[in-house]
Formats: C-alpha cells, sequence, structure tokens
C-alpha cells in the first residue's frame, strides 16, 4: 500500500514543474533585458555568470514536456482511453494553434508575421498529437519508443536539411533547427524540433506509472534513475563521441573547459542536453516525494496554471520591456519588430544585475494573477479550462 496521498505525490510534480517555470523566466527576461551582444554560451566571450544565467534555463523545457507526459498518464486514471486520446488530440492541435497566435504576438507585439517561431508550446502540442496515439499501445512499447528515441535520435545529426532537396523542411520540423519560407514575406523558423520532444513526452507518460507504486520503491527508482542518468552524461561526455552534435574541447583555462564540457546542444536537445537535465530532475523529486509544502505552496500555485503562466509571464515581460524602454527616452519600435529575434537588445538593456532584479520583479507580480487563476481552475465544472 503506498504511504503516501495521491494529493501529496501530485504536490511534488507541480512542485518541480513550478520551480522550473519560476527559472524560465529568467531566460526570456534575459532575452528582453540583458545588454550583452554575446550569446552567454559562447565560450570566446562568455563568463561563469552569463554562462550559468542561461544553463541553469536549459531544465526548464525537458522537464516542462516530461511532467507533461506524465501528467497525461495521471488522468488516465481518471478517463476512458477514447476521451484521453481525444483530449491530447484537441489540446496539442489547440497548443499550436496558440503559439503560432497568442503567443507569437506576446514575443513580437506585432501581425506582420513576418516571422513565426515553433517553440516550447509547438513542441508540447504536437507531442501531445503523437501521445494521442502512441497512447493505444502497450506501455512496455511506448517506453521502448520514447527511450529509444531519446538515446538513439543523434545518430541522425549527420543528416541536414539542404542534403534533402524538395523534403527540406520536414527535417527541419522533425529533428534540425532551421527557417523555412513558407509563403511569400513570411517564414517559420522551427526551433524545437519534433522527435527528441516526441520520446521526452512518451517517456514521461511512462514514468508516470511509478506514481502508482508504494512510495520506498518509487523513491528508491527515483534515485537509481537520477543518479544512472547523471553517471551517464559523465562517461559519454568524458568519451566525448556521441551524445551530442558538439564535442567539448580544451579552452583558454580550466573554468572554459568545464564550461565546454557542461555546454550541451539544445537544438534539437541532445542525449546528453536530456540526461544532464532530466537526472536531477529525478532527484528533485526523490527529495520531494511524501513531503509536505506548507512553506513552498506559492511554488506549487506557477506549477498548477502553467499555460496560463506562460503566456501572461511573456506579455509581461514584453510590456515591461518597452515601458522601462520609453522611460528611458528611447525608440521602442525594436521591440515591435521580428529583430528581437535573432537581435541582442544591446543599449535598450542592463548589466546581469538588472536582468536578476526585473526576473523576480516578474515572478512577484505573477504569483496573485497565478493564484487567482488557480481558484477559477478549481470552481469551474464545464471542464474547458483544462486546455488552458
Amino acid at each position: 500500500m503506498d504511504n503516501s496521498t495521491p494529493r501529496i505525490r501530485l504536490d511534488s510534480i507541480d512542485f518541480l514543474r513550478g520551480l522550473v517555470m519560476i527559472i524560465m523566466a529568467l531566460d526570456h527576461v534575459r532575452d528582453f533585458f540583458s545588454n550583452a551582444s554575446f550569446d552567454p554560451l559562447d565560450l570566446a566571450h562568455t563568463d561563469i555568470y552569463y554562462f550559468f544565467t542561461r544553463f541553469i534555463t536549459h531544465f526548464c523545457a525537458p522537464v516542462f514536456v516530461f511532467l507533461a507526459g506524465t501528467g497525461a498518464f495521471l488522468s488516465s486514471k481518471r478517463e476512458r482511453p477514447p476521451e484521453l486520446s481525444r483530449f491530447l488530440l484537441t489540446r496539442g492541435l489547440w497548443l499550436v494553434f496558440l503559439e503560432l497566435t497568442v503567443v507569437r504576438f506576446g514575443w513580437f507585439f506585432n501581425v506582420s508575421y513576418g516571422t513565426s517561431v515553433g517553440q516550447v508550446i509547438w513542441a508540447i502540442g504536437w507531442s501531445m498529437v503523437a501521445l494521442a496515439g502512441l497512447m493505444w499501445l502497450p506501455q512496455k512499447i511506448i517506453a521502448a519508443i520514447g527511450i529509444s528515441i531519446i538515446l538513439f535520435h543523434n545518430c541522425l545529426d549527420g543528416i541536414h536539411a539542404q542534403s534533402l532537396g524538395a523534403m527540406g523542411w520536414l527535417w527541419n520540423i522533425f529533428h534540425e533547427p532551421g527557417g523555412v519560407l513558407i509563403a511569400p514575406n513570411h517564414s517559420m523558423f522551427y526551433l524545437y524540433p519534433l522527435l527528441p520532444w516526441i520520446g521526452v513526452m512518451a517517456s514521461g507518460y511512462c514514468f508516470g506509472a511509478l506514481y502508482k507504486m508504494e512510495q520506498e520503491r518509487r523513491k528508491s527508482i527515483l534515485l537509481r534513475l537520477g543518479l544512472g542518468m547523471i553517471a551517464g552524461f559523465l562517461v559519454l561526455r568524458g568519451i566525448n563521441i556521441y551524445g551530442d552534435l558538439v564535442p567539448w574541447s580544451v579552452q583558454q583555462d580550466g573554468l572554459h573547459t568545464v564550461l565546454s564540457f557542461f555546454n550541451v546542444t539544445k537544438y534539437p536537445p541532445s542525449l546528453l542536453y536530456l540526461l544532464i537535465t532530466l537526472g536531477p530532475a529525478m532527484l528533485v523529486l526523490r527529495a520531494l516525494d511524501g513531503k509536505q509544502f506548507s512553506m513552498l505552496k506559492p511554488v506549487i500555485v506557477f506549477g498548477r496554471v502553467p499555460m496560463f503562466y506562460y503566456i501572461a509571464h511573456i506579455y509581461l515581460i514584453h510590456l515591461l520591456a518597452i515601458t522601462i524602454t520609453y522611460i528611458k527616452g528611447m525608440n521602442v519600435g525594436f521591440y515591435t519588430s521580428d529583430a528581437l529575434f535573432t537581435q541582442s537588445v544591446g543599449e535598450h538593456g542592463f548589466p546581469l544585475i538588472g536582468v536578476y532584479i526585473v526576473w523576480i520583479s516578474v515572478v512577484i507580480i505573477l504569483y496573485p494573477l497565478c493564484k487567482w487563476y488557480e481558484g477559477v481552475k478549481k470552481r469551474d465544472t464545464s471542464g474547458w479550462l483544462s486546455y488552458l
């Protein structure tokens, strides 16, 4: 018999989801507010502070997608398979629609549609569509498919869209980030290729079975999973042959060599990227399992309204960037152009300490809004708010 109540088990998942969403806001505040003219992962220019600010946010997307799969499994205990499959299909398509409309406008604040970007909500949406079909298979088969994708998709790194001719756009969708002109004066950039994310969500779906187990057995498996993933990362990265598009290399000093070792590829998420992000997540879930969360409920609130938080935080950050730029007497036009996707904000931004101050402010402002919406969802009896 499981010692922990279902609510406590779900609280641990909601807490982890809320934690990574708080961290996610740091990355997006950096996008809009950092005056750094270099990529924080560019070892020729970065330092430990900028690198860590970017690296810590690597945990967000894989944990978010993985737990979306886990949430689908937990829902399967309440809904019949046809209902769950239909929900995953319709919600997945709804998320894709939101990515291309509401989320896109939040990023660009224009309706020119010169550029659209398939990002994390796009990836979650299509992964849900895939899971709507996969969930009909035996759970062991789903697990085998998901884990195999994670383990072996880097074998495809040598295939490039330009070598596939007219079908190259399809490869951009599934494995290699790239832009495709889909209409005159409109391009679509596929930043989150779908194949590995489908593997992550399918694996997360099967992972949900752990929450049917007795607590001590579950905690033992979580410990072994976490340590095993981290050990796998260290061994494979040390061998430096397979698992990431870019091998690590000796740099100008020891610190930058260590940074090179941990500088793994997110687009698409490499095997090593997923090991070093999902491994620690397993250990966090183990540490939280069965714990009371009275002092940490604000984090759980964010984790219970993920889509609302995601949309709200993009709009809030963008509005703050425009407001502060206007107060500084500078041109706000940059923040309504597609250039925002490809260029540093430069003089419009702040040093790193300013980025952290804005980030903390954003999280504080969002909390009462998310707390309110959590209450709205609890009172909803129609079920349509489950799509948000």
